[in-house]
């Protein structure tokens, strides 16, 4: 046999023995998924800093998520060091820019056993007297994400990672699956759909809510008026995307097309959604809380009055931002509609601190805040828990590929497909999650003690400060109108 024809037998050999490596091993999911030409994107990755830096981007253009802030996710995950050489390459005096005032005797640092600890202020549910009223380990939690938008072993994934963290899970308005009892405690949300807790016509059953509930660690649960990703819009799960598993969680037929209204048919105005949360509150036991993005000012004010009048209604707000995304959506609901989460945040929570309650009922907060500089500004604004989504994704190994809407993320996080969702071995990526958290935590603590506070939520807003101009920097106290009693 002629040397060119061994050559070739050669190179045979080594790619097929490339192949079946990657298509066993579990640590890459890339490479799982597209053996032997998944190595082309780790080494585009190893040499992306020189591309960019000479041909593309720098490392804080990238869109939703830079390659800074994904770079810090993923060292974290991997337990890697997560820091940045050779001083910053931020623009200081850019318009928008966060600065932290931090103090000349800083708080002590916590042992470095518990760096990483962080739990939440206040206790949930304890101003109305809920029986299981609850006071989570963990001030940043994973936001709602359902499974059919996510695969069952991302979901997995993230629940088992949420139980070694010691942090909340959010179901999404998906029900709860056989894939979110795996140890983490979940916050039970309801859409307008009421999967999980449906009758047969789409209505809301309070019975079939207690049995979803049944076996599975709820918390709390969470009724969504909206989402960031789509405020005002209802949602479509085609048919071909309903599996037995999903309709079992969901409640609903297998294969036939599910429709989630714009609007929930349970409650018609504020005096209707206290009265509906007073009644979940009584059956389940547990806290109740309301998510939604932030439209109209007066629902806001109407419901802090409202609260304060009867002494009902929700344990908990969570505030959507418009910047959150991991729900698909049309273009201008997804850009133009609902405030930005600051903008957003600040309104509520003007709202209830006005009505003395801002202090009673807990606030959480998501809209790409699963970052330490965004995170410590929400919790400085009156956050108490921080819901991570796509960081979330990241962490457990999302590239950014922005294929969540048509069924090919090729992480096999955001489909159905199976050859994909075969790659993602959630023994594996619980831990990366589970490290992020964890690492996330302690960056948070570690701005606060360094601004002089024990806990972020204890950080003064005056501490914080954004620049407006070349020469103008504002607290945030100021900026959003705070009251400095609050």
């Amino acid at each position: 046999m002629s040397w060119w024809l061994w050559t070739l037998v050669v190179i045979f050999v080594l790619v097929f023995g490339v192949a079946v490596h990657d298509i066993f091993q579990k640590k890459h999911t890339i490479l799982r998924n597209f053996p032997v030409i998944g190595h082309l994107r780790y080494l585009i990755e190893k040499i992306g800093p020189e591309l960019r830096q000479y041909v593309v981007a720098n490392n804080d253009e990238e869109l939703p998520f830079s390659r800074d802030s994904r770079r810090f996710i993923y060292a974290s995950a991997k337990n890697q060091n997560s820091y940045f050489g050779f001083g910053t390459d931020n623009d200081l005096n850019e318009p928008g820019y966060v600065l932290f005032r931090h103090s000349a005797f800083p708080h002590e640092a916590p042992p470095e056993h518990e760096a990483d600890l962080l739990p939440m202020r206040k206790v949930i549910g304890e101003h109305h007297g809920r029986a299981k009223a609850y006071q989570p380990e963990s001030a940043v939690f994973v936001s709602a994400m359902s499974f059919g938008s996510l695969s069952a072993p991302a979901i997995e994934s993230l629940n088992r990672g949420s139980a070694i963290a010691g942090c909340l899970h959010n179901t999404g308005e998906g029900g709860i699956s056989k894939h979110h009892r795996h140890g983490g405690g979940l916050i039970f949300q309801l859409g307008t759909g009421y999967f999980g807790a449906r009758n047969p016509d789409g209505t809301f059953s309070m019975e079939r809510m207690l049995e979803s509930m049944d076996g599975a660690d709820v918390k709390a649960i969470e009724i969504k008026l909206s989402q960031g990703a789509k405020p005002g819009l209802g949602g479509v799960l085609p048919g071909g995307k309903v599996t037995p598993e999903i309709a079992e969680a969901r409640g609903v037929e297998v294969g036939v097309t599910v429709k989630s209204p714009s609007r929930h048919r349970s409650f018609y105005d504020v005096a209707s959604l206290l009265t509906f949360c007073e009644e979940i509150a009584s059956a389940s036991g547990v806290p109740v809380g309301i998510k939604s993005a932030v439209g109209e000012k007066a629902f806001w004010r109407e419901l802090a009055e409202g609260m304060a009048s009867t002494g009902t209604g929700p344990d908990f707000i969570s505030v959507d931002g418009g910047e959150g995304g991991t729900g698909a959506a049309p273009l201008p609901f997804s850009d133009h509609v609902a405030l930005p989460f600051r903008q957003g945040f600040a309104e509520v929570y003007r709202a209830f601190a006005e009505q003395d309650l801002h202090d009673k009922i807990a606030f959480l907060g998501a809209g790409r805040l699963g970052l330490p500089t965004e995170a410590m500004v929400a919790m400085a604004m009156g956050v108490d828990g921080i819901g991570v989504a796509r960081e979330a994704m990241i962490a457990i190994g999302c590239v950014q590929a922005q294929k969540c809407h048509d069924g090919h993320c090729p992480t096999g996080i955001a489909t159905q497909n199976r050859w994909l969702t075969r790659g993602l071995d959630p023994t594996l990526k619980s831990v990366r999650f589970a490290n992020y958290v964890a690492e996330l935590r302690h960056e948070l603590v570690r701005l606060s003690n360094a601004m002089g506070a024990e806990h972020p939520s204890l950080v003064d807003p005056a501490n914080v400060e954004i620049r407006l101009g070349a020469n103008h920097v504002q607290p945030i106290r100021e900026i959003y109108d705070y009251d400095p009693s609050w």
